[in-house]
């Protein structure tokens, strides 16, 4: 056994039958799983029925992990061993196809707290690139109003969002495309008034004037921007605009090396990715 392989059993242990008083959380055809190697490499896929999950190191028929339990441990042909799971949001995130350039899970998550979203919500979302943050949007109960400037940006979200979440996203998905720094845009589902808005643009300062018009009194709004430059762009068009409360943040995220009594952080972390500006639309 390598020391590879003893890692994987120390990350992954034997999980134990489940007994008649626990269910098995088995799989079924038709759902999106993961898999984990000993280098704790991750693969994305949905079983089918005649599905053959192929590699270097062998073949796992999807038929073998149809009725598998979830975190149960399954082999390939050669033997290479893998632990099975249903993926997380996140996961799927890190592994699905993108047209452009998606927006860490460190600062989805600090995004959808800044915005405070929530079930029945009207979301305006701007510059939706792969789907990323509409997705987890989408799952808190919000409905999202996107306005995409490329047809397949668009349609690559639409494509991921449906992937992952299915008719869970039925009828609260509304994308059209359009320019958001043109005011003619606005029209049909992006009219408004919007209880949220969120920007991933390149200058969303020349977006906020007509977002602003369009948002309830006392609504929020949150912009991811990569530059600095761009963040002192954003708060200047914030504060012409109405807005007030008006916070900017970045998300640094460290792992730790956890293993028995050694303990120290990862020499690699995701360090800076964005800045998350926050604002309230004030009452006139």
């Amino acid at each position: 056994m390598t020391d590879l392989d003893e890692q994987f059993d120390e990350d992954h242990p034997q999980v134990p039958p489940a007994g008649e008083d626990m269910a098995a959380n088995v799989l079924a055809v038709g759902e999106l799983v993961m898999l984990v190697d000993t280098k704790n490499r991750r693969y994305v896929f949905r079983l089918e029925d005649d599905g053959d999950f192929q590699t270097h190191a062998g073949r796992l028929p999807h038929q073998e992990l149809v009725g598998t339990a979830e975190g149960a441990q399954v082999s390939t042909t050669r033997g290479q061993r893998f632990r099975l799971y249903r993926p997380t949001l996140s996961d799927f995130i890190v592994a699905m196809p993108r047209g452009a350039q998606v927006i860490y899970p460190k600062d989805i998550g600090a995004m959808l707290l800044m915005a405070d979203i929530g079930p029945g919500m009207s979301v305006f979302e701007t510059g939706i690139g792969s789907g990323a943050l509409s997705m987890a949007m989408l799952r808190t109960g919000a409905v999202i109003h996107g306005l995409e400037l490329r047809e397949d940006f668009a349609a690559r979200a639409q494509k991921n969002v449906e992937t992952f979440l299915g008719s869970r996203a039925d009828g609260r998905y509304l994308v059209e495309l359009g320019d958001s720094y043109d005011a003619a845009s606005y029209c049909g589902h992006c009219r408004g008034p919007f209880d949220r808005a969120v920007l991933d643009l390149p200058e969303p300062w020349e977006a906020i004037p007509h977002v602003a018009t369009r948002m309830k009194q006392g609504a929020i709004l949150v912009s991811y921007s990569p530059s600095v430059m761009q963040v002192s762009k954003v708060h200047q068009a914030l504060d012409r605009n109405g807005f007030g409360d008006t916070s900017t943040t970045e998300v640094l995220h460290r792992g730790w090396h956890v293993a028995g009594e050694a303990v120290r952080p990862e020499h690699r972390m995701v360090g800076h990715t964005g800045f998350l500006t926050r604002a309230r639309l004030l009452a006139e």
